[in-house]
């Protein structure tokens, strides 16, 4: 049986440490234009302000409003070939960055609504909760508290009624209101120059 010259040339360019010179595996390159696709798939679901703050090519941007009006399979399927195209001619990282940045935001503000509704679902279901919030959250103004307990009265009669949860929405509401004023304050305090008040 000949022995296969291709795999020894392989394993000799391993032995030697040449691996950096061999170029790309097909795979590699295929690998990377995927890549390249899916970012300007992934450019193509944002919204226009979004796209704005990107600074893409004109190219690039008007490929990417272009897309949102095809409507055909096969064309979507080409238009996104062209789309990994255009994206292969920029560096990406820029755009990347942006966009792990937003995912991020999203992922915290997204963590921040449901930790609010939780706070929510509680105080409805027991009104005693709400104290333990007044602990966590002490700059809680008297009059919102106030208000606070008049919204969970009219949530759980809303509730037992089987009615619109009014009363529930302006929860959150109110909620946020009062969170939001802890996390400007927090962030004040981490400005240099601000005086700490302890």
């Amino acid at each position: 049986m000949k022995p296969n010259n291709k795999n020894k040339g392989a394993e000799l360019s391993e032995e030697l440490g040449l691996e950096a010179d061999l170029p790309p595996s097909k795979t590699r390159l295929k690998a990377e234009a995927d890549a390249q696709q899916a970012i300007g798939v992934r450019l193509c679901e944002l919204p226009k302000d979004k796209l704005l703050k990107l600074n893409l090519s004109e190219s690039l941007y008007a490929a990417v409003l272009e897309s949102k009006r095809i409507t055909a399979n096969g064309a979507i399927r080409r238009h996104r070939q062209y789309l990994g195209k255009l994206m292969r001619e920029i560096d990406t990282a820029p755009i990347v960055e942006q966009l792990a940045r937003w995912d991020g935001k999203h992922t915290a503000e997204n963590a921040y609504f449901h930790g609010l509704e939780r706070w929510r679902e509680r105080m409805i279901a027991d009104a005693n909760v709400m104290a333990e919030f007044v602990v966590q959250y002490p700059q809680t103004d008297p009059q919102d508290i106030q208000q606070l307990r008049t919204l969970l009265r009219n949530a759980q009669k809303e509730l037992t009624a089987s009615k619109p949860p009014k009363s529930s929405r302006e929860i959150f509401k109110l909620l946020r209101e009062i969170t939001s004023a802890k996390a400007e304050l927090a962030s004040d305090e981490d400005l240099p120059g601000s005086v700490s008040t302890s």
